[in-house]
């Protein structure tokens, strides 16, 4: 047998491919921006109710949790990861002016579903080009670069489209959305199709002659104990975490209507700047600690972030403590994938793996929103705060407990 391991040794990405990867998660993000809170305000500028506007997010995220499995696989089964990621910002651009130029029901219902099948497949299939482009060796750090564009991605887009928004119109968001689909596709052009190795971008072997090894059959893999513990874990974890911000909204809303806004936006931007400039350490620590130890890392500021959120009622302060979302982002941001690809080594389900915990997100997230909306509407905010530090200290427990080290030992 011959690993990916020796592949690395003699499968180097240039320079230029490289740039391009960076350009490209950059862009993504950028790209994907405009589909989050935007998209309600720009419904509610066409007089659309609330009550449609909630069915539309509503299939948009069942949607969502439908698709995630089956765009890893997907992204598995395709020949070129290149050209997937490529369709997928075709798919996604597409959606942006069906919403700008045919904001009824139908069309946006349809633009929202071609969204959302786009970005099932577009996730899966950054992290297989990065595998496949860099190696099993090198994604590390490779993911942590990856992770710093793209948070400077979601700062810069956030505010640009902001400003188109307030400037200009909420349509012109999509527009722009739209227009970013062209760079994008710019960027993945310049990595070379030669240099994305097809079978490392799916975790998977080559035997002595060349010819790929089959892959893990389905039933086997989904009962991989690690990969178990990691979806329970990354399920708990965001149980915990997703419903945070949103109550931070509405607390800053009931307090100050005036400057709610403001505070909120300082809320996403400050963790950006975090994430942008750790991810890659991050990747550097995880092939030197282990994976566990940076994972730990991660899940461990959660509970912490909750009780501060829950103990002040200072904007300021809130807003420092949002900082600590930032350390988490960098570490699953890194952490999450990688330890995927170690999982799925030797497997070809990569990118399956990916739609798994994709899967696990979501539900976490639904779960998250339902909760701490109970809680707060019954019992007020500090005690949804403390509910979700409670939820962030058993993922902390369950991770601590059971997940073993997975970066693969020294030959």
């Amino acid at each position: 047998m011959r690993d990916s391991d020796e592949q690395d040794a003699v499968h180097q990405p240039s320079r230029a491919s490289q740039r391009g990867l960076d350009w490209f998660t950059f862009f993504v993000a950028n790209l994907q921006t405009g589909f989050g809170p935007f998209l309600s305000v720009y419904l509610t500028t066409q007089k659309w109710t609330q009550v449609d506007i909630g069915l539309i997010l509503s299939i948009g995220s069942i949607a969502g949790l439908a698709s995630q499995i089956p765009g890893g696989w997907v992204v598995d089964a395709a020949v070129s990861k290149r050209r997937a990621a490529m369709l997928a910002v075709i798919a996604i651009g597409i959606s942006a002016v069906l919403i700008a130029v045919l904001p009824i029901f139908v069309m946006i219902c349809a633009a929202k579903l071609l969204h959302v099948g786009g970005s099932s497949v577009l996730g899966p299939a950054i992290a297989a080009v990065t595998l496949g482009l860099v190696g099993h060796a090198a994604i590390g750090e490779r993911l942590g670069r990856n992770a710093r564009y793209a948070a400077a991605g979601n700062g810069l887009a956030a505010g640009v489209m902001g400003a188109c928004g307030y400037f200009v119109s909420a349509q012109a968001v999509f527009y722009v959305t739209a227009v970013l689909a062209i760079p994008t596709l710019l960027a993945i052009s310049r990595v070379r199709e030669e240099e994305v190795y097809a079978v490392r971008a799916d975790g998977g072997l080559c035997a002595s002659d060349g010819a790929p090894v089959g892959a893990l059959s389905i039933g086997r893999f989904l009962r991989k104990p690690d990969l178990l513990i990691l979806t329970t874990c990354i399920m708990l974890f965001h149980v915990a975490n997703a419903a945070m911000l949103p109550l931070v909204g509405s607390a800053m809303t009931m307090r100050s209507s005036q400057w709610a806004t403001a505070l909120v936006a300082a809320c996403i931007v400050a963790p950006q700047l975090i994430i942008a400039m750790i991810s890659p350490t991050m990747g550097r620590l995880a092939e030197t600690w282990g994976r566990r130890p940076v994972l730990l890392l991660g899940f461990g500021v959660l509970p912490l972030r909750g009780a501060l959120l829950a103990w002040t009622h200072d904007p300021y302060v809130i807003v420092a403590v949002q900082l600590l979302d930032g350390i988490s982002g960098a570490v699953l941001g890194v952490l999450v994938p990688l330890v995927l690809s170690d999982i799925s080594r030797g497997t070809g389900r990569f990118n399956f793996a990916q739609g798994v915990v994709g899967s696990a997100t979501g539900i976490g997230a639904a779960l998250s929103t339902i909760a701490a909306g109970y809680l707060a509407d019954r019992y007020g905010m500090t005690t949804a705060f403390f509910g979700l530090a409670t939820a962030a200290v058993v993922g902390f427990l369950v991770l601590l407990a059971t997940m073993p080290e997975t970066k693969p030992s020294p030959a």
